[in-house]
């Protein structure tokens, strides 16, 4: 069954192709990673099924409705979800109130006072379940912008997560991370797919994440899908080696 459906889509800025004629589907309860080298358009592909931007030209449909051109928080409120390559927190809230802020928007309660807001039972029961699920239910109290680098992007994923997505969209989830944090973030990846029963499309750097997590990947190079697979097909593929990786295979 098919989560996300992208057929033809493209985006121009100026004369620059950044998006040109990409198509996917993407299953329900897939981990989808999108490769590709520097600039080759994997967020900007992001930010048009997300509604972040509005495409020149191309379909994206989600759990079956058209959703191109429509405003990000709808698409939100549908059950679909992204994370940035920056992170994006609230640095003078706390990691509770970060996480209640998304519970609020879920909920239709955006106009509640956070003092009003910890009054009500769901909203503080599943801010705390979105912090658990990730291991941060013991830093509930302290600022974002006290959180280490890791931290913060954990608890952006909280953030996301407290949405109660279908579908996750993760920009470059490792970027700057330590080895353990890494490493905490393939676990938890996998733990939200197979617990949750989340989909998830990523684009990472790191060929090891890519590797070790993803069902199916999908190679951009200047806005083109060059080659589709599951990672054993991928890892083989010569127009990957070529363009990817920067080394032609004998």
């Amino acid at each position: 069954m098919e989560i996300l459906k992208v057929i033809g889509l493209t985006k121009n800025f100026g004369s620059l192709q950044a998006v040109g004629g990409v198509s996917l589907s993407v299953r329900k309860n897939e981990i989808r990673a999108i490769i590709g080298p520097n600039g080759a358009g994997k967020t900007t592909f992001f930010n048009l099924v997300s509604g972040d931007l509005k495409p020149d030209g191309g379909e994206v449909f989600f759990k079956g409705q058209p959703v191109h051109g429509v405003p990000p928080h709808q698409i939100m409120r549908m059950g679909m979800a992204r994370s940035f390559q920056i992170t994006h927190i609230f640095p003078h809230l706390s990691v509770f109130e970060n996480v209640m802020v998304s519970v609020l928007v879920r909920q239709k309660r955006e106009h509640s006072l956070f003092r009003q807001a910890t009054r009500i039972p769901q909203v503080g029961e599943d801010t705390l379940a979105a912090l658990r699920l990730i291991g941060m239910d013991g830093l509930s109290g302290v600022k974002g912008q006290a959180l280490s680098h890791g931290d913060k992007k954990r608890l952006e994923l909280a953030i996301i997560l407290a949405c109660k997505p279908d579908l996750l969209l993760l920009d470059e989830p490792t970027a700057g991370m330590s080895p353990e944090e890494t490493q905490m973030t393939v676990d938890l990846i996998k733990q939200i797919s197979s617990d949750l029963g989340i989909t998830v499309v990523f684009t990472e750097h790191d060929m090891n994440v890519v590797f070790s997590i993803a069902h199916t990947i999908s190679v951009l190079q200047q806005g083109q899908i060059i080659a589709e697979g599951i990672p054993e097909e991928v890892r083989k593929d010569r127009r990957v080696i070529e363009a990817y990786i920067g080394e032609k295979k004998e």
